[in-house]
């Protein structure tokens, strides 16, 4: 029963959690001063760091990394061990935090192959001139600014450093395999540009700064790497989608299980982006998926996806191809939740992926009662992480807190585990109703935001036609 399992996740952490996060908080604080001058406690940290990875395949290049930054000696190969050092200590803490989330659930998972880790690790930290055709050019131009970054630490971010990234940004959302870390470095940028100048902050955001410069240097050394992909056939049954937003691009990320021939399940993930400008909003984000009409068709209308040779990652993600797809029959998430989900294969973890924030685990909970941000079950009490549901879709705070049975994703963060809803089934005015977040994939169905979205036009229309006078002049 979930009330168990949700007991065994209440109990203390693995052992050396906290450990690991403390070493991570003291090189945190360093990059926040800069390596420009490394005084005594920042050394110090750094040291510690170095030492509590002496006896791992880092070690000597991260001993070595930490002499030459503390002599003042700040080169790209010394930043790019000081940053898989922070990786490899949060990607220890993440396996110990869902090794007991698999454990709780009692889910299976993949192991990575061992060769395609090495493969991985050795791109992360050597810097190779590229993968998969990637101009290091590029990547270089990425490396510059983020050494600078270190150099000067936050406090010393000004406009003029910012601003230096935006040439290298812009060259990177014009190669298909860079955006993602174009749209990471954009929104570290973005950050930071709010921000400035980063001195008169009374408080910085270190974990999450330092986040976002350790995965951005990771990736800059040789592009991004998720291993060789597998063409998979089956039957695609969703169970839910979560929606990442922010004023240049929507991410629409689902969650389902794919049944293949020989009746093998497994958990499996598909993206699909799209750039944007910073009036789109609202439920207008979802016309801007019109050319993957399936996927949307399958959101919306609650069905189920044949796939036919649909490329498959390591790390359970299916390169979505609508081309490769049709729309299939009736399927219901919640049925699909409580008949698979238990069963289900859950995918391995890409290596540079291996961070707590990332764990977001679906999971079915039924049977219990809310209180305010807090899910109780049978005694045992989980948070709900209601700050992620997107304005573009029908699911609130106050559906939420009407439910009683609830798809969403376990996920970790503060130190704590979190249920973010993706669907519920819940009572409203002593009528059952069941809703999710993709129900307005193909345009809102509430009668007032309908009327609302009349009223204001169609935002996304109306820029289209505006970007084709301009193209045509």
């Amino acid at each position: 029963m979930l009330d168990v399992q949700l007991g065994e996740l209440a109990g203390d952490g693995p052992a050396g959690v906290e450990e690991a996060l403390a070493l991570a908080t003291g090189f945190d604080g360093a990059l926040g001063h800069g390596f420009a001058r490394v005084a005594e406690e920042p050394a110090a940290a750094l040291a510690a760091l170095a030492g509590a990875l002496a006896g791992s395949p880092l070690g000597d290049r991260l001993g070595e990394a930490v002499e030459k930054v503390t002599a003042g000696s700040v080169a790209d190969e010394h930043l790019a061990a000081l940053a898989g050092g922070r990786a490899a200590l949060f990607g220890a803490v993440h396996d110990a935090l869902l090794a007991r989330l698999d454990q709780a659930l009692g889910r299976s998972r993949a192991s990575w192959p061992p060769a395609a880790a090495t493969d991985a690790a050795t791109d992360a930290t050597t810097g190779a001139a590229s993968v998969g055709g990637v101009p290091e050019n590029l990547l270089a131009g990425c490396r510059v600014w983020l050494r600078e970054l270190a150099i000067t630490g936050w406090r010393g971010v000004d406009d003029d450093l910012v601003s230096a990234a935006d040439q290298a940004i812009e060259a990177l959302l014009g190669v298909p395999e860079l955006r993602g870390l174009a749209v990471l470095l954009d929104g570290l940028a973005t950050e930071l540009r709010a921000a400035s100048p980063v001195a008169t902050m009374d408080r910085l955001p270190l974990r999450r700064w330092a986040d976002l410069w350790t995965r951005g240097l990771l990736l800059a050394q040789s592009g991004p790497w998720h291993g060789v992909p597998e063409p998979v056939s089956g039957r695609l049954l969703i169970l839910g989608a979560d929606v990442h937003e922010h004023a240049t691009v929507v991410r629409v990320q689902v969650h389902g299980v794919l049944e293949e021939a020989g009746g093998r399940t497994r958990l499996v993930r598909t993206s699909v982006a799209a750039a944007k400008v910073d009036t789109i909003v609202g439920p207008s984000v979802w016309r801007l998926f019109g050319g993957r009409p399936v996927l949307m068709g399958a959101l919306a209308g609650h069905r189920s996806v044949e796939i036919d040779g649909m490329p498959l990652l390591p790390g359970g993600d299916l390169l979505w191809h609508d081309d490769r797809a049709r729309t299939g029959a009736e399927a219901d998430p919640f049925t699909t939740a409580r008949v698979l989900l238990a069963g289900a294969l859950a995918p391995a973890t890409p290596p540079l992926d291996r961070h707590p924030v990332r764990i977001a685990e679906p999971v079915l909970v039924e049977g219990y009662t809310v209180d305010g941000h807090t899910l109780d079950l049978g005694g045992n009490k989980l948070a709900l992480d209601l700050d992620r549901l997107p304005a573009s879709c029908p699911l609130t705070p106050e559906l939420v807190a009407a439910s009683s049975a609830c798809v969403g994703l376990v996920r970790r963060d503060g130190g704590r585990w979190l249920l973010q809803p993706l669907a519920v089934q819940a009572t409203v005015k002593k009528k059952p109703v069941t809703v999710h977040n993709g129900d307005w994939a193909n345009g809102p169905t509430d009668p007032k935001v309908v009327k609302a979205e009349a009223k204001a036009g169609d935002v996304v229309a109306v820029l289209r036609e505006r970007a084709g006078r301009l193209l045509r002049k």
